[in-house]
Formats: C-alpha cells, sequence, structure tokens
C-alpha cells in the first residue's frame, strides 16, 4: 500500500525528465543514457518503469491525455450551457500546455512514432478528446447543415495546439485571456453559418486519422 506512492511519484518525474531531453533533442536522437543522465536512475532503474524508448513516450502522451480528459469530465457539468463548457475546455487546455510547454511540443513532434497497441491506445485518448469537443460544438452550431463540427474541431485544437512554438509568457496574456481572444476568434466565424463548400477531390486510398497533435 505504501508503495504505490512513491512509485507514482518517481514515474512522473521520469517522465517529465524525459520529456525535456525529447523535446531538446527529439525522439530518434535521444537515447535511453540520456534519459538516465537527466533523471538520475540507472538504465536498470528506467527499465523498471518501461521496456523500451517507445513504450517511455507513450508513457509521457498517456499522462498529457489522461490528464486533459479527466479534468475535462471533472468540471464540465452537462447542465452547463455550451458556451460555458467551451470556454471551460478550451481554458483548462490552455493551462495545462502553457505550464507544460515540452510536453506540447513532444505531442506535436512526435505524433507519428507510436506503433501497435501504443497507438491505437493513445489515438483513442485523442478521439475521445476530439469528440468532447465537437458534442459542444454541435450544440453551438446554429445551422445543422453549417461548419462541420469535427473540421470545428480540428481547426480550434490546431489554434491552441500551435502556441508552443510562438508564445512568449513575458509578451503575450494568461490562459484566461488567450481564451477570450481565442474563443472570439473562432466562434465569430463558426457562428456565422457560412461555410465555403467546394466537390469534393476523388483520391484513392483510406483516410488518414487525423492528428491533432502534428506539425502542419
Amino acid at each position: 500500500m505504501d508503495e504505490r506512492p512513491r512509485y507514482d511519484e518517481k514515474l512522473a518525474q521520469i517522465l517529465k525528465e524525459a520529456t525535456v531531453v525529447f523535446a531538446e533533442k527529439g525522439y530518434h536522437r535521444a537515447s535511453i543514457r540520456d534519459i538516465a543522465s537527466a533523471t538520475g536512475v540507472s538504465l536498470s532503474g528506467l527499465y523498471y518503469y518501461f521496456n523500451s524508448k517507445e513504450e517511455l513516450l507513450y508513457l509521457i502522451q498517456v499522462h498529457c491525455f489522461e490528464t486533459l480528459l479527466e479534468r475535462a469530465r471533472e468540471q464540465l457539468d452537462p447542465e452547463m450551457p455550451p458556451e460555458a463548457r467551451l470556454r471551460l475546455l478550451v481554458r483548462n487546455h490552455l493551462r495545462f500546455f502553457l505550464s507544460n510547454m515540452r510536453e506540447m511540443k513532444v505531442l506535436s513532434h512526435e505524433a507519428d512514432i507510436l506503433s501497435g497497441r501504443y497507438l491505437r491506445e493513445v489515438g483513442a485518448m485523442k478521439r475521445d478528446y476530439v469528440d468532447l469537443l465537437a458534442g459542444i460544438l454541435e450544440e453551438l452550431r446554429p445551422d445543422p447543415n453549417g461548419a462541420d463540427v469535427r473540421i470545428a474541431a480540428l481547426s480550434l485544437f490546431g489554434m491552441l495546439n500551435w502556441i508552443y512554438t510562438w508564445y512568449r509568457p513575458d509578451r503575450d496574456p494568461g490562459a484566461e485571456e488567450l481564451t477570450d481572444q481565442m474563443l472570439h476568434i473562432f466562434l465569430n466565424g463558426f457562428r456565422s453559418g457560412e461555410v465555403a463548400r467546394t466537390e469534393p477531390e476523388m483520391v484513392g486510398g483510406e483516410e488518414d486519422e487525423p492528428s491533432i497533435w502534428r506539425n502542419p
């Protein structure tokens, strides 16, 4: 019973330090020895917590998405107006990533690294998060034939997730004001109900699963 909290705290610290290494060196250039040096944990000690570098990246991503989803589900009361739920979701997203900019960089740069079970599990969490936002936008959509909520949700996440490339805490506003400004920009277009429509181009092959944490 007493071992679990210490295990969780140690793993959380390893994930934090490993994120710094991945953010600075990139996943492919970073080695487990780099992680050991940054964390002060021996190689054998690290392998007590994970079996491979890919599993380490998986754990970092799972931790981020579990945190985002847990906070959102705790605070988004379905009885609240959709505008209030949208603002809460965006504010929580910005608060988390403004405090964890390296995590945001790693999620964006290393979105395509995972494979197999790791990819499926993280992909399912991403879809849950997108669906959460899309459900709110569906309630806000003034015209059922207007803007596509999936496109709108991914577009808003694109705005939010790109901030790590330009945000400067000494110059740019905090999460509250950023939430107000981004939602003002987003909703003024989304709520207009005017969507430019073109005939879809026919292409072969299966549609790729979109990633909301990938460089454009």
